[in-house]
């Protein structure tokens, strides 16, 4: 069984995918459909994943060190 995740584990790797999410965002923001309805929405996406990587930064720079066995 595998060990539960610490915090620090949980927070890196989230703050990994996020700049994944910002360019498949920007993929579609650029590539998809010129609604502006959808267009505003993946612009509002788009800074609300980016508040979630500086949060995420922020929360890393509390956490403990991870300690090695």
């Amino acid at each position: 069984m595998p060990r539960p995740r610490n915090e620090r584990q949980e927070l890196e790797q989230e703050l990994a995918e996020i700049p994944r999410q910002i360019a498949a965002y920007w993929n579609e923001l650029e590539n998809g459909s010129p609604k502006r309805t959808r267009r505003e929405r993946l612009e509002w996406q788009i800074q609300q994943v980016q508040k979630r990587m500086a949060d995420v930064e922020a929360r890393l720079t509390k956490v403990s060190p991870e300690r090695k066995p």
